[in-house]
């Protein structure tokens, strides 16, 4: 179980240094992509070697590698984003509550009963993404429940994923750290495109306190992600449970850190929507028992 509370750590680590960013003034893009380029320095690090080579593309999870390494940098920088808008909290549970996605997927792929906790946690997560991310303003409404639509899905996709290659194509430890390497590389060139052409045009300027922030951010991101890979692997919980609780504690974590350290404040509306994330979490972790 220590991978669990690892990366339960280090995921809230993660939205405490977003929550950071704009107090700094830190171009959030800048920084992820030289995030990425740590991690793939921290991975090479880890495993003794640098596993990107040209046999890769002729690993069985290279391409789900590619298309996790595109989905990793979109998430991560609407994740930055948003907390930056939203608040800590709001981001954290539009983004974790996601878990409903694999926790479906796992009926189909791993053969997981539908019970009736299972489809009443499901049911509940809605209305817990809806009422922690309105907000009270009448201007905006679709777009202020776009975003965090858009991250529930997106990161429900890639938990899946995360989940599906975990389980067909990553059977040691090397291979694991080989997989979470070559990700953050697809979304290291994927970034590092993209600012070099903001910065040609004029629309960007390199700063050095980005680079410093993206070398913060990048080791615990790389963990983050291992630890779950190594923490599915250990079969501790079923499929279907094992992100639920996962995402149970980055959830409670992130809130507490939130109001303790940045004084976000928990509106009633917005702690009726933690409760019933909650509630939902803990109803699809105890489907499995």
């Amino acid at each position: 179980m220590i991978y669990l509370f690892a990366t339960i750590a280090l995921n809230a680590t993660l939205f405490a240094l977003f929550k950071l960013f704009p107090r700094f003034g830190i171009d959030g893009l800048q920084a992820i992509v030289v995030n990425y380029f740590v991690c793939v320095l921290t991975g090479s690090i880890f495993l003794g070697n640098f596993p990107i080579t040209f046999e890769s593309p002729h690993q069985s999870w290279f391409w789900w590698a590619v298309l996790m390494g595109v989905m990793f940098i979109s998430i991560f920088n609407l994740i930055a984003w948003r907390t930056k808008e939203d608040g800590m909290t709001t981001t954290t549970i539009a983004n974790k509550l996601s878990l409903v996605i694999p926790a479906l997927f796992s009926v189909f792929l791993y053969g997981d009963q539908l019970t009736v906790l299972k489809v009443t946690g499901i049911v509940l997560a809605f209305p817990a993404v809806y009422l922690s991310t309105r907000t009270n303003t009448h201007t905006n409404k679709s777009k202020s429940l776009f975003y965090p639509a858009l991250l529930f899905v997106g990161s429900g996709l890639l938990d899946t994923l995360v989940k599906f290659t975990e389980h067909h194509y990553l059977s040691t430890d090397a291979a694991q750290a080989s997989f979470t390497v070559h990700i953050f590389a697809v979304a290291f060139i994927i970034g590092a495109a993209v600012v070099t052409l903001l910065v040609a045009t004029g629309k960007r300027t390199l700063h050095w306190k980005n680079l410093l922030a993206g070398i913060i951010l990048g080791v615990p991101n790389y963990f983050s992600i291992y630890y779950l890979i190594q923490f599915l692997h250990e079969h501790v919980l079923q499929s279907s449970a094992a992100i639920p609780v996962n995402n149970i504690g980055i959830v409670l974590a992130s809130t507490l850190v939130a109001i303790i350290f940045f004084k976000e404040k928990l509106t009633l509306q917005r702690g009726i929507g933690l409760a019933f994330s909650l509630v939902a979490i803990l109803f699809l972790a105890l489907s499995d028992g």
